[in-house]
């Protein structure tokens, strides 16, 4: 064997192993290539899927909101309404006849009346413009006199230093009280619940 045919040899076997690493080389790239790919498609399926899980997160965070908004909004405007009710009941008190308010002036002092020992001085107080209905009712009452103003809508506040006791028989504290025992009847019957 020549020198030659010895170099030509190495030659064609390198030629053939270069091949052979180009071709494991080149193969090993498209398995990267598409490992790549498939990583980048689930990457981006995982983005989308993502996305969309944030949109919706958003869209019921959204929603969610303007539920209560409008849920906030119905019950501010429901109590508007009632306080206009409320605000129209005690116009109406205030604008009662004047037989009407002394028959209910008296028996609102009656019952105040029973909180006290027979005798005793009691001072009795009242909105400013029923001052002379009070008045003329306390004739009947013995011990019973006049003593001043408070703000209401009418009614009596009575108290006596003797026994310590002050009853609060206004019109505005009667209301409270009806107006608190039938809220939910009012509510109701405003709005339509059953």
């Amino acid at each position: 064997m020549s020198l030659d045919t010895v170099v030509e040899d190495i030659r064609d076997e390198a030629r053939a192993r270069a091949e052979e690493i180009r071709a494991a080389g080149e193969e090993r790239a498209e398995e990267i290539v598409s490992e790549a790919e498939a990583d980048a498609e689930e990457t981006l399926a995982e983005a989308e899927r993502e996305v969309e899980a944030e949109i919706e997160q958003e869209r019921e965070q959204r929603l969610s909101s303007a539920k209560l908004e409008a849920k906030q909004e119905r019950l501010e405007a429901r109590r508007d309404v009632l306080q206009e009710v409320r605000e129209a009941v005690e116009d109406e008190i205030a604008g009662l006849p004047d037989d009407e308010r002394e028959e209910l002036t008296r028996a609102l002092l009656d019952a105040a009346a029973v909180e006290f020992d027979e005798g005793s001085d009691v001072l009795v107080y009242t909105r400013p413009d029923d001052e002379a209905l009070v008045t003329g009712v306390l004739e009947d009452y013995d011990g019973y006199e006049h003593a001043g103003e408070v703000d209401c809508l009418g009614g009596v506040v009575v108290e006596s230093d003797a026994s310590r006791v002050r009853v609060d028989n206004t019109f505005d504290s009667v209301l409270e009280d009806v107006w608190e025992d039938n809220l939910k009847e009012i509510s109701a019957r405003l709005f339509e619940e059953q």
